[in-house]
């Protein structure tokens, strides 16, 4: 019990979730019918997670190798999500759409970097035997965290193969408050479900690779692990 959070650190969560959430519905209203305006606040969406993720796995001054990571990952869903026309390109579609494969872009991020990073701070015996073993720094690296990789999608796997079963998720659930059938509803929520598996493995393998290359990581790991 003595590393659950104390009360007032849940009360004050609790009561900055209920702000941000009132703040957020104002933005949006405001926003929603500008598709710049729409696009610049998806913009500064992306920063934050951004900077929420890399303060999580504490590698603040790789911030850029997050972003590409990240933004490989995600880019590639919205292109086709408008390309064919499955979300209109408006503002009030694209900010909740976007927004979600977003946010568990950033899950998805943070995960591996979680992972990633213990493992290597774990295991540098493993590290320094491949090393010795001929092995360049980006393949014992490699050697370190690739079995780590997997791990980090496993919550989004356990998302999609309960969905409609042990849960309703979110899009699911706007679609049917919104008046919209259940047929529209399992099609919108199947459309952010793939979105979030395809952003998600993309962002995983994309930093998995910057790890091994010594790009992503935080400063205790780049000084310790030298070639």
């Amino acid at each position: 019990m003595g590393r659950l959070p104390n009360p007032a650190s849940t009360l004050l969560a609790a009561g900055r979730a209920v702000v941000q959430l009132g703040v957020a519905a104002l933005v949006i209203t405001a926003v929603a019918r500008n598709l710049g305006l729409s696009v610049l606040l998806l913009c500064l969406m992306f920063a934050v997670a951004v900077v929420t993720t890399t303060r999580r796995v504490e590698a603040t001054a790789a911030w850029p190798w997050s972003t590409v990571a990240m933004l490989t990952g995600l880019l590639p869903v919205v292109a086709i999500v408008l390309l064919t026309r499955t979300v209109p390109l408006e503002g009030i579609a694209l900010i909740p759409v976007v927004g979600i494969i977003l946010g568990n872009t950033m899950n998805g991020h943070t995960l591996v970097g979680r992972r990633a990073f213990a493992a290597l701070r774990e295991e540098t015996g493993q590290y320094d035997a491949a090393l010795s073993l001929g092995l360049t720094r980006a393949q014992a690296i490699d050697e370190v965290v690739h079995r780590r990789l997997p791990e980090a999608l496993i919550p989004g796997l356990d998302q999609v193969r309960t969905a409609g079963v042990v849960t309703l998720p979110g899009a699911f659930i706007g679609v049917l408050l919104g008046g919209g059938s259940p047929a529209q509803a399992a099609a919108a929520q199947v459309l952010v479900l793939l979105g979030i598996m395809a952003a998600q493995t993309t962002t995983a393998v994309v930093a998995g690779r910057l790890i091994a290359g010594a790009r992503l990581l935080p400063d205790d790991l780049r000084a310790r692990l030298r070639p």
